[in-house]
Protein backbone atom coordinates (compact mmCIF):
# COMPACT_ATOMS: atom_id res chain seq x y z
CA UNK A 1 0.00 0.00 0.00
CA UNK A 2 2.73 2.45 0.92
CA UNK A 3 4.41 1.88 -2.43
CA UNK A 4 1.29 3.16 -4.22
CA UNK A 5 1.01 6.18 -1.88
CA UNK A 6 4.68 6.92 -2.42
CA UNK A 7 4.30 6.73 -6.20
CA UNK A 8 1.22 8.95 -6.12
CA UNK A 9 2.62 11.47 -3.63
CA UNK A 10 1.87 14.26 -6.09
CA UNK A 11 -1.89 13.62 -5.86
CA UNK A 12 -1.79 14.33 -2.13
CA UNK A 13 0.32 17.41 -2.85
CA UNK A 14 -2.27 18.68 -5.34
CA UNK A 15 -5.04 18.17 -2.76
CA UNK A 16 -2.97 20.18 -0.28
CA UNK A 17 -2.24 22.99 -2.72
CA UNK A 18 -5.93 23.24 -3.68
CA UNK A 19 -6.84 23.46 0.01
CA UNK A 20 -4.25 26.20 0.60
CA UNK A 21 -5.47 28.16 -2.44
CA UNK A 22 -9.07 27.85 -1.25
CA UNK A 23 -8.05 29.14 2.20
CA UNK A 24 -6.09 32.05 0.76
CA UNK A 25 -9.01 32.99 -1.50
CA UNK A 26 -11.30 33.04 1.53
CA UNK A 27 -8.87 35.42 3.31
CA UNK A 28 -8.20 37.67 0.33
CA UNK A 29 -11.93 38.19 -0.37
CA UNK A 30 -13.55 38.12 3.11
CA UNK A 31 -16.61 40.00 1.90
CA UNK A 32 -17.40 37.13 -0.44
CA UNK A 33 -21.08 36.57 -1.18
CA UNK A 34 -22.89 33.44 -0.08
CA UNK A 35 -23.26 32.27 -3.67
CA UNK A 36 -19.53 32.69 -4.32
CA UNK A 37 -18.72 30.85 -1.09
CA UNK A 38 -21.05 28.00 -2.07
CA UNK A 39 -19.44 27.73 -5.52
CA UNK A 40 -15.89 28.02 -4.12
CA UNK A 41 -16.58 25.34 -1.51
CA UNK A 42 -18.30 23.17 -4.13
CA UNK A 43 -15.30 23.40 -6.46
CA UNK A 44 -12.88 22.59 -3.64
CA UNK A 45 -14.91 19.63 -2.32
CA UNK A 46 -15.42 18.27 -5.85
CA UNK A 47 -11.71 18.47 -6.81
CA UNK A 48 -10.63 17.06 -3.45
CA UNK A 49 -13.15 14.22 -3.76
CA UNK A 50 -12.14 13.38 -7.32
CA UNK A 51 -8.46 13.18 -6.37
CA UNK A 52 -9.30 10.98 -3.37
CA UNK A 53 -11.39 8.66 -5.60
CA UNK A 54 -8.64 8.46 -8.23
CA UNK A 55 -6.12 7.58 -5.52
CA UNK A 56 -8.48 4.94 -4.10
CA UNK A 57 -9.14 3.27 -7.45
CA UNK A 58 -5.47 3.33 -8.47
CA UNK A 59 -4.43 1.73 -5.18
CA UNK A 60 -4.30 -1.88 -4.23
CA UNK A 61 -7.22 -3.70 -2.55
CA UNK A 62 -7.43 -3.15 1.19
CA UNK A 63 -9.12 -1.32 4.03
CA UNK A 64 -7.43 2.07 3.63
CA UNK A 65 -8.40 2.16 -0.04
CA UNK A 66 -12.04 1.77 0.98
CA UNK A 67 -11.74 4.66 3.44
CA UNK A 68 -10.18 6.83 0.74
CA UNK A 69 -12.99 5.95 -1.67
CA UNK A 70 -15.63 6.85 0.93
CA UNK A 71 -13.83 10.13 1.66
CA UNK A 72 -13.75 10.89 -2.06
CA UNK A 73 -17.42 10.04 -2.52
CA UNK A 74 -18.37 12.33 0.37
CA UNK A 75 -16.31 15.15 -1.16
CA UNK A 76 -17.85 14.70 -4.61
CA UNK A 77 -21.37 14.54 -3.11
CA UNK A 78 -20.76 17.71 -1.08
CA UNK A 79 -19.43 19.50 -4.15
CA UNK A 80 -22.34 18.43 -6.36
CA UNK A 81 -24.90 19.44 -3.70
CA UNK A 82 -23.27 22.86 -3.43
CA UNK A 83 -23.61 23.35 -7.21
CA UNK A 84 -27.17 22.02 -7.38
CA UNK A 85 -28.43 24.29 -4.56
CA UNK A 86 -26.43 27.53 -4.86
CA UNK A 87 -29.16 29.57 -3.14
CA UNK A 88 -28.81 27.57 0.06
CA UNK A 89 -29.02 29.56 3.29
CA UNK A 90 -25.92 30.36 5.32
CA UNK A 91 -26.91 27.96 8.10
CA UNK A 92 -27.46 25.04 5.73
CA UNK A 93 -24.15 25.75 4.01
CA UNK A 94 -22.38 25.78 7.35
CA UNK A 95 -23.97 22.48 8.33
CA UNK A 96 -22.96 20.96 4.97
CA UNK A 97 -19.38 22.13 5.40
CA UNK A 98 -19.36 21.00 9.06
CA UNK A 99 -20.65 17.52 8.21
CA UNK A 100 -18.20 17.17 5.33
CA UNK A 101 -15.29 18.30 7.52
CA UNK A 102 -16.14 15.83 10.32
CA UNK A 103 -16.69 12.84 8.01
CA UNK A 104 -13.58 13.37 5.89
CA UNK A 105 -11.51 14.17 8.99
CA UNK A 106 -12.51 10.92 10.71
CA UNK A 107 -11.68 8.89 7.59
CA UNK A 108 -8.28 10.59 7.29
CA UNK A 109 -7.46 9.83 10.93
CA UNK A 110 -8.39 6.17 10.34
CA UNK A 111 -6.20 6.06 7.21
CA UNK A 112 -3.28 7.62 9.13
CA UNK A 113 -3.62 4.95 11.83
CA UNK A 114 -3.47 2.27 9.12
CA UNK A 115 -0.27 3.86 7.77
CA UNK A 116 1.54 4.26 11.09
CA UNK A 117 3.48 1.02 10.74
CA UNK A 118 4.42 1.70 7.13
CA UNK A 119 5.75 5.26 7.07
CA UNK A 120 7.24 7.82 9.38
CA UNK A 121 5.43 11.13 9.71
CA UNK A 122 1.96 9.64 9.26
CA UNK A 123 0.85 11.91 12.05
CA UNK A 124 0.73 14.77 9.50
CA UNK A 125 -2.19 13.03 7.83
CA UNK A 126 -3.82 12.43 11.21
CA UNK A 127 -3.23 16.10 12.09
CA UNK A 128 -5.01 17.17 8.92
CA UNK A 129 -7.91 14.89 9.83
CA UNK A 130 -8.02 16.21 13.40
CA UNK A 131 -8.05 19.81 12.13
CA UNK A 132 -10.92 18.88 9.83
CA UNK A 133 -12.93 17.31 12.68
CA UNK A 134 -12.24 20.34 14.90
CA UNK A 135 -13.48 22.73 12.19
CA UNK A 136 -16.64 20.66 11.76
CA UNK A 137 -17.44 20.68 15.46
CA UNK A 138 -16.75 24.41 15.73
CA UNK A 139 -19.13 25.08 12.85
CA UNK A 140 -21.82 22.91 14.44
CA UNK A 141 -21.43 24.70 17.80
CA UNK A 142 -20.93 28.23 16.44
CA UNK A 143 -23.11 28.55 13.31
CA UNK A 144 -24.36 32.12 13.67
CA UNK A 145 -21.10 33.84 14.57
CA UNK A 146 -21.16 35.93 11.43
CA UNK A 147 -20.25 35.24 7.84
CA UNK A 148 -16.90 37.02 8.06
CA UNK A 149 -15.74 34.95 11.02
CA UNK A 150 -16.84 31.76 9.28
CA UNK A 151 -14.99 32.71 6.09
CA UNK A 152 -11.82 33.35 8.13
CA UNK A 153 -12.26 30.08 10.05
CA UNK A 154 -12.79 28.10 6.85
CA UNK A 155 -9.76 29.82 5.31
CA UNK A 156 -7.60 28.97 8.32
CA UNK A 157 -8.76 25.36 8.30
CA UNK A 158 -8.07 25.01 4.59
CA UNK A 159 -4.57 26.47 4.87
CA UNK A 160 -3.65 24.25 7.86
CA UNK A 161 -5.19 21.15 6.29
CA UNK A 162 -3.46 21.87 2.98
CA UNK A 163 -0.11 22.38 4.72
CA UNK A 164 -0.53 19.02 6.47
CA UNK A 165 -1.25 17.28 3.15
CA UNK A 166 1.67 18.95 1.37
CA UNK A 167 4.00 17.95 4.21
CA UNK A 168 2.73 14.35 4.05
CA UNK A 169 3.22 14.29 0.27
CA UNK A 170 6.81 15.49 0.63
CA UNK A 171 7.48 12.75 3.18
CA UNK A 172 6.01 10.18 0.77
CA UNK A 173 8.11 11.58 -2.08
CA UNK A 174 11.20 11.35 0.10
CA UNK A 175 10.35 7.74 0.93
CA UNK A 176 9.78 6.91 -2.75
CA UNK A 177 13.14 8.45 -3.66
CA UNK A 178 14.89 6.52 -0.89
CA UNK A 179 13.28 3.25 -2.03
CA UNK A 180 14.60 3.58 -5.61
CA UNK A 181 17.76 1.71 -6.54
CA UNK A 182 20.64 3.72 -5.20
CA UNK A 183 18.43 5.31 -2.52
CA UNK A 184 18.68 4.54 1.16
CA UNK A 185 15.34 3.38 2.52
CA UNK A 186 15.36 2.95 6.26
CA UNK A 187 13.00 0.27 7.50
CA UNK A 188 10.67 1.27 10.29
CA UNK A 189 10.39 -1.18 13.18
Amino acid sequence: MIERWSRDWWMIAVRGVVAILFGLAAWVWPGITLLALVLLFGAYALVDGIFALVAAFRGRPGGSRTWLAVTGAVGVAAGVLAFLWPGVTALVLLMLIAAWAVVTGVFEIVAAMALRREIEGEWWYAAGGAISVLLGFLLFIWPVSGALAVVWLIGLFSILFGAALVTLSLRLRQQATAARPGGTAAARP
